[in-house]
This record gives structure tokens, C-alpha cells and sequence, in this order.
């Protein structure tokens, strides 16, 4: 026992000694730097050299170290488009999206960083999209505003600018969609047996008579068409949104998905396909380029006096059907609306210019002749 005791002792007395030499060996020495006195270490000459030359070295002021560690927006915004939008919408919203960073965004903000960005740098971007319609301008601040918000959750930025109050987006009322005169209807529909392609007849068959969207119309499959019960059932939907290639898709809203009346007349125009086959285009849809020389053909073969233009089409028939019946309700239906203020707004336009607001009510209180 009295010799390991020893013996334990006899070893940290050598290590207490060999520790302190080379403390000893350690060298620190004081330094004027810049008028400031600081103290450089080092194990030994070369490592002291190193860290005295670290410390004459120019550091960088408080403001570039702060910039070096901001977020170029572009950057920002891409990454935010391709985690958080992108995988997670339709792609048409994703396409949509995209188109409003590439065309407004970038061009304004690509060269700001997020935390840098003002209200004078958003309402520039407003400015310069110099006769755009106010809708235009509205989908660019939905997209602009998502990503400040994440910007905000991400604490880049203590408040979203875009939310300031001296924001103004102003703009021109979008054009609305005016619907063919009845006799232009007339005409058409009179001059389907001129049109030479049987696809081509189908198609102005379905969507002159019928209150359908064009992507409800080329959604169509043959089973889709009950001609038993002569109704029309809306199941899907097909778009262009890389304007070309068709995606088949569901329709836009679950109203949409509905049943509709088909007109019987039209029945000896329609093609008689397999079930699975779509109406136009039989194994797979229409593109968007043979959509829009459908379209010219079908001017070309009936000598219609203006362009064949789809969107015309739904909201002709339900203002006509709206002025028919006078049944809002029965309309809305029919167009796959939500809500009956949807379909006044935007479809019902009304024929009379000059409507006698007067005599109605007069005569509903005895007071006609």
C-alpha cells in the first residue's frame, strides 16, 4: 500500500512538471494593434506567426458582415417556388405562378435582397405594368405577397411591405367577354352541315348549345353523353397549360362536376366512339394548337363574320338561357357555379340595353292599362 501510494505520487509530481514545461514553452506576448493592446499565443514560433498575421489581417465592418449573411431574392423566391408552391398546386396555378415571377417579379426585385426590400420597391413594380388590367396586377401581388409572408415566418423581414398602406394597385378594368348576337348564333348553328370536318361539327354542336366551359367540352368522353336520357355529365377537364399538350384534369370546382340537358338536335352531328374515347380527339384530348385551328376552320367552312372564339360561346348560352327563363337558379345549375352572384356577374349579360324598369312594377300594382 505505502508503495503504490508512493508510486501515485511520484507520477503526478511528473506530470505537474512536464505540464508546466511546456506551459513555459508556450509563447504569449502582448501587441499594439491598430492603438488596441491584444495578447498573441502560440505553441510555438510558427503558430504564433500565424496567429499574429490573423490578427493584423483588415476585419470586415459590422455592416458587411451583416450583408453577408442576406438573402438575394431571386434566390429567395425560386426556393420558396420550388418547396412551397410548386409540388403542392395544380399545375396551371404552378405554370401561372411562374409566369408572374419570370414576366413582373424578377425583373423589379432579382438584384435586392429580401431583408432590403421597401414599399417604393413593390409599388415600382405596380408602375411599370403600364396598361395592364388590374386583375394582371392582382395575381402578381397574390404571388409577391406569399413569398414576403414566408419571408416574415422566416424573420427576414419584421413587417411584410407589402402590406403597407401606401400601396396602390390600380389599373383597367378587365374587358369582359361579350356574347355573339342571337343571329350570329342563328347562323351558326344553321351552317353546321358546311363545316367539312366531323369533329368540327361536333364540336360547335356541344359547345354553341350548351352553357359548357372549352376545357368541360374537350373533357368529354363518349360514355359522358347519355343519349337515352339525352343528358350531358361533366366529369373532367382538360387544359393547356404549357399551351400546348393537354393534361386531363378535375373539373375546375365540385360544383362544376354536374349534369346537364343535351340538346337532341345536335345528336346526328355527334360521333359514335368507344366509351373511354373523348368526343374530340377519340384516344387522347385536343391539343391547343388543333383547338385553335378547329377554330379556323370552322370560320373558314360556315364564312362566320367574326373570329370563333370558345369563351363566347358559355356565356352567350347563359345569358340566353337567364333571359329564357329568367331563372337565375336553373342558370347557375347549368354553369356549375357556386353561387348565383358568380353567374351574374360574370355570364348573364342581358340583351335589352334599355329595359322600361317602370312599367312592371305598374302593372303589378293595377296601375297598367
Amino acid at each position: 500500500m505505502n508503495y503504490r501510494r508512493n508510486h501515485d505520487g511520484y507520477g503526478y509530481l511528473f506530470s505537474l512538471i512536464k505540464r508546466r514545461t511546456e506551459m513555459a514553452k508556450k509563447i504569449r506576448r502582448e501587441v499594439m494593434i491598430n492603438g488596441t493592446k491584444r495578447w498573441i499565443s502560440g505553441n510555438n514560433e510558427q503558430e504564433y506567426a500565424e496567429n499574429l498575421l490573423a490578427a493584423l489581417a483588415p476585419q470586415p465592418s459590422t455592416e458587411m458582415r451583416f450583408a453577408q449573411h442576406k438573402h438575394n431574392f431571386r434566390t429567395y423566391a425560386q426556393k420558396w417556388f420550388d418547396v412551397f408552391s410548386k409540388p403542392n398546386v395544380e399545375m396551371v396555378t404552378a405554370i401561372t405562378y411562374k409566369r408572374q415571377l419570370i414576366r413582373y417579379i424578377y425583373p423589379a426585385l432579382e438584384n435586392l435582397n429580401v431583408e432590403d426590400i421597401v414599399p417604393a420597391d413593390i409599388q415600382k413594380i405596380f408602375n411599370e405594368m403600364d396598361g395592364a388590367a388590374r386583375e394582371t396586377k392582382t395575381k402578381v401581388k397574390n404571388v409577391l405577397n406569399m413569398i414576403l409572408e414566408q419571408a416574415v415566418e422566416d424573420d427576414l423581414l419584421r413587417r411584410n411591405p407589402l402590406q403597407s398602406r401606401s400601396i396602390r394597385v390600380i389599373g383597367r378594368a378587365s374587358k369582359p367577354t361579350e356574347p355573339y348576337t342571337i343571329e350570329q348564333m342563328r347562323f351558326l348553328v344553321q351552317s353546321l352541315n358546311r363545316i367539312e370536318n366531323p369533329q368540327d361539327r361536333a364540336y360547335l354542336a356541344l359547345h354553341a348549345l350548351h352553357p359548357l366551359r372549352l376545357e368541360e367540352v374537350l373533357g368529354l368522353k363518349e360514355k359522358d353523353i347519355d343519349l337515352i336520357e339525352n343528358t350531358i355529365h361533366i366529369e373532367r377537364a382538360v387544359t393547356h397549360p404549357a399551351r400546348n399538350q393537354p393534361l386531363i384534369k378535375d373539373t375546375k370546382t365540385e360544383a362544376s362536376r354536374r349534369t346537364i340537358n343535351l340538346v337532341p338536335q345536335i345528336i346526328p352531328h355527334l360521333p359514335q366512339n368507344a366509351p373511354e374515347c373523348f368526343v374530340l380527339g377519340g384516344d387522347s384530348p385536343l391539343t391547343y394548337t388543333q383547338v385553335r385551328r378547329m377554330c379556323e376552320r370552322i370560320q373558314r367552312d360556315t364564312g362566320f363574320d367574326e373570329t370563333i372564339s370558345p369563351r363566347r360561346f358559355r356565356t352567350t348560352v347563359l345569358t340566353d338561357l337567364y333571359d329564357t327563363t329568367k331563372d337565375i337558379k336553373q342558370a347557375q345549375a347549368a354553369a356549375g357555379h357556386t353561387t348565383a352572384a358568380m353567374t351574374l356577374k360574370h355570364y348573364v349579360k342581358g340583351r335589352q340595353e334599355h329595359t322600361n324598369t317602370a312599367a312592371p312594377i305598374a302593372n303589378a300594382y293595377g296601375l297598367g292599362n
